[in-house]
């Protein structure tokens, strides 16, 4: 473990060193009026369950994280309806360690929910510019009165997060209304667009869309992109049934080039959440905390070399 930890590093300051000469590149580029930017890289809360705000700081700045994608739900790091007093203490000790917090992941999905208000409000105040909303559900009975149900929902959501000055993402996971993109952007398309934008997730749009299917739903969502997920996966047949099965950055079924590609075009610059879906070795929780900062700089360093490429190449 120690071997692996200490290869790990070297690849994410190798891949820290790469994106500092491609910003560098990136910055000639703005002087000339080339304003293509990447965002901070974070990391998603969820995996380190057991740490607390200057803990989280403290591992993932190591690794060469920038934020943390920090989770405010329940079971998540903050109880959201003790948010006015837990997220406050776990921001205060993210910041301390010198990481950002540019986005909150909730499970929100109406403004009548009793935490919506104080989570917006607690958000806003501490100057927390995104968050990610929760799921609607297909139940498959009226798919068209299913979509104008969550479509209603999704505004009064979205009224909300107007008067707190908060920017909602809406989060393409496949199974759900939005997986496929097509199908809840007409309800998401006419909301205001300094409000509401797009959480894109390449992983769940190739489950969805296939090759040409993800990158139509990228050029869809781009002009309001808000947030982008990055986790891999490949389909497997088990049992007779094909089944989907998350892995390490790199060894699934996204093409990561082309994406990055797209994503320097398109000038984005908002926040990018490492996820670790993927089953992480342990037999203590103490040694699957290790295991999992061991394959966050794994996953990192595959990103911040991709990106690296991607940007250096989009300002040539």
């Amino acid at each position: 473990m120690e071997t692996l930890s200490r290869r790990c590093f070297i690849q994410a300051a190798a891949g820290a060193a790469a994106l500092g000469l491609a910003r560098r590149a990136e910055a000639s580029q703005r002087d000339a009026g080339n304003t293509s930017s990447g965002g901070p890289l974070c990391f998603f809360s969820k995996h380190l369950p057991r740490m607390n705000g200057r803990e989280l700081g403290r591992s993932l700045k190591a690794l060469g994280f920038e934020g943390v994608d920090l989770t405010v739900r329940p079971g998540g790091h903050v109880d959201p309806k003790r948010v006015a007093i837990e997220l406050p203490v776990f921001v205060d000790g993210i910041r301390h360690e010198g990481l950002a917090v540019p986005m909150i992941t909730t499970e929100l999905l109406s403004d009548a929910d009793p935490v919506a208000q104080p989570t917006l409000e607690t958000a806003a105040r501490l100057k927390i510019p995104f968050y990610k909303p929760g799921y609607y559900r297909y139940t498959f009975v009226d798919v068209r009165k299913e979509l104008e149900a969550a479509g209603r929902e999704l505004r009064g959501l979205a009224d909300l997060s107007r008067r707190h000055g908060m920017r909602l993402g809406y989060h393409n996971h496949a199974g759900y209304i939005g997986g496929p993109v097509w199908d809840f952007a007409p309800f998401i398309e006419p909301l205001d667009a300094a409000t509401v934008g797009y959480y894109f997730d390449p992983r769940h749009a190739v489950v969805e869309g296939g090759d040409g299917g993800w990158r139509t739903a990228f050029n869809l969502v781009s002009p309001r992109l808000s947030m982008i997920a990055l986790k891999d996966f490949f389909w497997e047949k088990s049992g007779g049934s094909w089944r989907q099965r998350n892995c390490p950055m790199g060894d699934g079924m996204v093409d990561w080039k082309r994406f990055f590609v797209m994503l320097a075009k398109v000038r984005f610059h908002g926040p990018a959440s490492l996820h670790l879906e993927y089953e992480v070795a342990g037999a203590t929780p103490a040694a699957q905390e290790e295991s999992t900062l061991a394959a966050a700089a794994r996953d990192l360093a595959f990103v911040k070399a991709r990106v690296a490429e991607a940007y250096s190449g989009a300002t040539m």
